[in-house]
């Protein structure tokens, strides 16, 4: 078994009950070759507050690249879903968050499961790259790409993350781009987007399907002018963890927001 990199560990934390969390859970998701680290900072700014946090890692992630080849987007979201059904056992009100492809996994639990809010940072939805239409063609020859991580505008900015891109992981990831933007109207909980003006790897394209695309719900957009992709690790870090402490106490009191699954 493939030790786990230092720093990569998951994060769990639980909060008050009835205390000043306020019955407030949150399940965060890093993204695509990253892993808690680059989520690390949210969750200890959420868990201060007092609200219980869960940060799972992803299979495949946070261990070698050659791990997430093995790996599918099935695998990834039952790991978040697992984590959601932890916070939904101890909270009344379940926020879900997630960085980059984590906001593809949180968005994707909005579109199954109840939820009180979703937020998302610098999601991924699709690209507009014409060499990634290859990946599922190309990877049985090519088991990887250089790497897409530690996108950081700050100074000294440093994402763990892996050197290369796993191709077949990837051309998983494209499959979960498409059923996730398939449902987009299934998500009801209100959405919380934080788009980062200049993002080296995730195109405005994403945003603007979410916002086209998720007509069930509200979507409130915040962008984020001193940041780059990882904007967790950025410097808007600090806006997006208060707003996001703010956006949960707003919703108490609402509950869990069923989505609006197909009647069968």
């Amino acid at each position: 078994m493939t030790s786990v990199l230092p720093g990569a560990e998951p994060f769990s934390a639980d909060g008050d009950r009835d205390g000043v969390g306020d019955g407030i859970g949150f399940v965060l998701s890093h993204g695509f070759t990253g892993s808690p680290a680059s989520m690390r900072p949210w969750a200890e700014h959420l868990a201060a507050e007092g609200f219980t946090v869960r940060v799972p890692r992803l299979p495949g992630h946070g261990t070698t690249w050659q791990d997430a080849n093995s790996t599918t987007w099935q695998d990834w979201y039952a790991e978040v879903e697992a984590a959601y059904d932890e916070v939904a056992a101890r909270c009344s009100t379940v926020v879900a968050g997630g960085l980059s492809m984590g906001g593809t996994l949180v968005t994707r639990l909005a579109e199954r499961r109840p939820l009180s809010g979703l937020v998302v940072v610098n999601p991924s939805y699709a690209t507009e790259r014409w060499d990634a239409r290859l990946a599922r063609w190309v990877s049985w020859a090519v088991r990887s790409r250089p790497a897409i991580g530690g996108d950081i505008k700050r100074p000294g900015g440093h994402e763990p993350t892996y050197d290369r891109t796993p191709v077949a992981a990837f051309a998983s990831l494209q499959r979960l781009w498409t059923v996730t933007r398939r449902d987009f109207g299934l998500v009801r909980a209100p959405v919380l987007l934080f788009r980062s003006r200049e993002d080296h790897v995730v195109e405005p394209l994403s945003a603007e399907l979410l916002r086209a695309g998720a007509t069930g719900t509200t979507v409130e957009e915040v962008v984020l002018e001193e940041s780059y992709h990882v904007a967790t690790l950025d410097n808007d870090a600090p806006l997006i963890f208060s707003r996001s402490v703010e956006f949960a106490r707003g919703l108490v009191g609402r509950g869990l927001v069923a989505p609006g699954l197909p009647t069968p």
